[in-house]
This record gives C-alpha cells, sequence and structure tokens, in this order.
C-alpha cells in the first residue's frame, strides 16, 4: 500500500484533465490524509471542469461567425470611459479560431497580477492585436462615446491582419467590415475578453507612468478614478493636462 506522499506524487503526476482517474482510485481508501487529497482534488477538478465550460459558452459568439465562412473575427473593447482624468483606451484582438485559455474574462473580474500573466499569452498567440487611444482634449470636444468610438476605430485600423467581422462591446461602428454589437460583451465573447485585458493593462502602466509626472493626484493607484484622494487633490492643486474638464467640472 502506498503511503500519502507517494498518492500525492501520483496526484502531481497527472494533469487536471486526467485526474479523475486517479481520484476514483483513491476514493475508497478510508485513510484521513487519502481523504483530504481526494476532496482536494476533486474540488479542483470540478473547478476545471466549471471554467472549461465557461470557455466554450464565452467562445460561442466566435464559432457561430467563423462557421458562417469568416476568417479574421476581432473583438473589440475598451477602457476608460468613466474616470476623470486619462485617455480612453481601446484593443482590438483577432483570436486564432478555436483558441481558449483557462482564466480569459472581463477585465474588472480579474486581478492586476492575472490581467498581467494573461496579457502576454494573449498577445503570445492571438494573430493580430492593437492598441487605440484618445485623449482628454478630445473626449471633452466631442463626448465620452465619440471618443471610444475613434479608439475601437484606430485599434482595428492599426491590425497587422485585417478583420472581416468585428465583436464590439456594446457599440455599433461606423467602418465598412461586419459587425455585432455584444452586449456585456467582455463577459459574453473571449474576443472581447481578452480585448478587455490588453486595453486595461495598456492603460493601466500609462496611468502609472502618468504618475510619475503627476504624482500629488495619485494615478499609479486609482487610474484617474474619482477616489476620494484624487478628489481631493483635485480640490487642493486643481486640474493637470489629464483631467477631462467636462468630467471635473463640479469638483474645482
Amino acid at each position: 500500500m502506498k503511503n500519502i506522499n507517494e498518492i500525492k506524487n501520483e496526484f502531481l503526476s497527472v494533469s487536471i484533465c486526467e485526474i479523475m482517474e486517479i481520484i476514483n482510485k483513491y476514493a475508497c481508501d478510508e485513510r484521513k490524509g487519502v481523504q483530504t487529497l481526494v476532496s482536494s482534488y476533486r474540488k479542483k477538478h470540478e473547478a476545471y471542469i466549471k471554467e472549461q465550460q465557461r470557455l466554450e459558452e464565452i467562445s460561442q459568439f466566435e464559432k457561430k461567425y467563423y462557421d458562417l465562412g469568416f476568417s479574421f473575427i476581432a473583438g473589440i473593447d475598451e477602457v476608460g470611459r468613466g474616470p476623470l482624468a486619462g485617455p480612453v483606451v481601446a484593443a482590438a484582438v483577432i483570436l486564432p479560431k478555436g483558441f481558449k485559455h483557462e482564466g480569459i474574462n472581463d477585465s474588472k473580474k480579474l486581478t492586476h497580477e492575472k490581467r498581467k500573466v494573461l496579457v502576454e499569452i494573449i498577445k503570445d498567440n492571438a494573430l493580430a492585436w492593437s492598441i487605440g487611444i484618445v485623449g482628454p482634449e478630445i473626449i471633452d470636444e466631442i463626448n465620452i462615446l465619440n471618443a471610444t468610438k475613434i479608439a475601437m476605430l484606430e485599434a482595428i485600423q492599426k491590425l497587422n491582419t485585417k478583420p472581416d467581422f468585428l465583436l464590439v462591446d456594446a457599440l455599433s461602428l461606423d467602418i465598412g467590415i461586419k459587425q455585432v454589437a455584444i452586449t456585456k460583451g467582455d463577459e459574453r465573447s473571449i474576443s472581447i475578453a481578452a480585448a478587455s485585458i490588453v486595453a486595461k493593462v495598456h492603460r493601466d502602466e500609462l496611468m502609472g507612468a502618468y504618475s510619475e509626472v503627476f504624482a500629488e493626484y495619485g494615478f499609479e493607484n486609482n487610474k484617474g478614478y474619482g477616489s476620494s484622494r484624487h478628489i481631493e487633490a483635485i480640490k487642493t492643486y486643481g486640474i493637470c493636462p489629464l483631467h477631462r474638464k467636462t468630467f471635473v467640472g463640479n469638483l474645482v
């Protein structure tokens, strides 16, 4: 009979998708340590299955339009519509047909550390990806909705591979490419979710760099959003060139 460490090594020797064979092998072993291992790996396997099901669900739009004959489907999303300061950043991502990776999700549901890992995986595997940026002055001039659309169009136009279909988070774009607007697209489309991660990481890095120039506003932490420290800094120091005047008018 194997001891606990030998059984633990047996669990560690197989991938999570093969783990049920080991779980079933030791399911009737009454030793407490073994049952602890079995319970732990059963939960991990259940989480794995749940994640695979989620990935399958959020790949349905991509599957539908690839099955209809489109070759390069781009997911489009933006980050930064709500902050008091900084640009709005959009990303466009074309993933390979059938691509899935555990953890890809709406960027708002992920930790900073998880986004940093996933953005490299997305960039390494994507057929193409790009960024579009519209700054505060243009946002003030044409409003945030129109600025968001311009950032999205810029991202699409900068793609090295021309998409023939677009999956866009909640918006319709004036561009001669077939598209569908998906409400809560960053939760429902893996391509849009990937774009949300690329855009979020890029904008966070921008705001971190800006914080070195405008240190008093705490941009490295609040990313331009209206935190209490940020609002207090505006009241104390006034606005800087990164602030959207149409967003902070009642604070100064």
